[in-house]
């Protein structure tokens, strides 16, 4: 059994995808896995993978598989999981990289905690800028269990921190069925998968390992384009509402959950430039309807709480479901 797995989907991403592995063979072990996964892509993504391949085979055991048809990234992970054997596994996305021996340090401190999962900080890269963005837990190198650390409602936690390839997990937590991601998800897969983890997994710490590099502003990652598949993070949210209200500690919960929910939408509302205009009112209705699905106690709560600008928009997409049910 390799001791680590990293599943790395990639995606039209030839300009990046050099840097990735590159990354990948400073890291390489002949006891590590690398598990790189074309999601169909149609620019030189796979001849550069298949090269890689080769080159990597002598420092590190590889498996590649390519899909016949494109299925997203949440697909893609599950692909990769599926094909995956370490005894720990990660993730890395095909247009990031991460620094010599990271991943030496990501095993050793699983080792040390011998917990179910790690989370990591990380560094954010836009063009020559370069940021560290920290997980929001403060407690440090500490096995907690991750349930505790989902709240406070009012503050962000680590359930916030939804980044995927921002840590580590034991293999137990797959053959429980908590790593795998809802299948063809476009955009905001990791937040049922976070809360899951959270709500699910017995024990978690969080390290101050710094060495994953998650480059933005790349021109074609949905964060920066305003089509229909961003509209996924409503599926997604009513997702993490759905199965925390079926929680044993909902009623402590969902405040939390709902909290979040309203702050992805008001922020999506208030990103008018990036949207198509058939997009932007689908993105309102969709939104509506959302807000008449929550559970309307918390989602009063919530919106008494929220700041006035964020509320106000808030509370006329929930005076226009409202309107138009008295019309009808």
């Amino acid at each position: 059994m390799p001791k680590l797995s990293v599943i790395v989907p990639f995606y039209n991403v030839q300009q990046y995808a050099p840097d990735t592995l590159r990354s990948l063979r400073l890291n390489a072990r002949p006891d590590f896995e690398f598990v790189l996964v074309d999601d169909h892509s149609k620019d030189e993504t796979p001849d550069i993978l298949e090269r890689a391949v080769e080159e990597l085979s002598d420092v590190a055991q590889v498996r590649y598989v390519r899909h016949e048809k494109n299925g997203g990234l949440a697909t893609a992970r599950n692909t990769g999981l599926d094909a995956s054997s370490g005894e720990y596994l990660t993730f890395l996305d095909g247009d990031d990289w991460v620094a010599p021996g990271y991943y030496e340090q990501l095993v050793a401190a699983m080792e040390k905690l011998d917990c179910d999962f790690i989370r990591t900080d990380h560094v954010q890269a836009t063009a020559r800028s370069r940021s560290v963005h920290r997980v929001p837990h403060g407690r440090r190198w500490e096995v907690m269990n991750p349930r505790e650390a989902i709240l406070p409602a009012y503050r962000t936690t680590s359930v916030d921190y939804a980044y995927a390839w921002a840590g580590a997990y034991h293999r137990r937590l797959l053959e429980k069925g908590l790593l795998h991601f809802t299948d063809g998800l476009r955009t905001a897969e990791d937040r049922p998968w976070i809360w899951k983890l959270h709500r699910e997994a017995e024990s978690f710490a969080v390290v101050s390992l710094l060495g994953v590099f998650y480059r933005r502003g790349v021109a074609s990652s949905l964060t920066q384009i305003g089509d229909v598949r961003q509209l996924d993070f409503i599926r997604a949210f009513d997702q993490v509402i759905e199965e925390t209200a079926l929680d044993p500690d909902a009623e402590r919960l969902l405040p939390k959950a709902v909290r979040t929910y309203c702050a992805i939408i008001a922020h999506h509302l208030a990103d008018d430039s990036k949207w198509e205009p058939a997009v932007a009112k689908q993105l309102r209705s969709m939104s509506a309807a959302a807000i008449q699905r929550m559970p309307q106690e918390a989602l009063g709560d919530v919106l008494d709480t929220m700041d006035l600008r964020r509320s106000s928009k808030l509370r006329r997409l929930r005076r226009r479901i409202t309107t138009a049910k008295a019309a009808a």
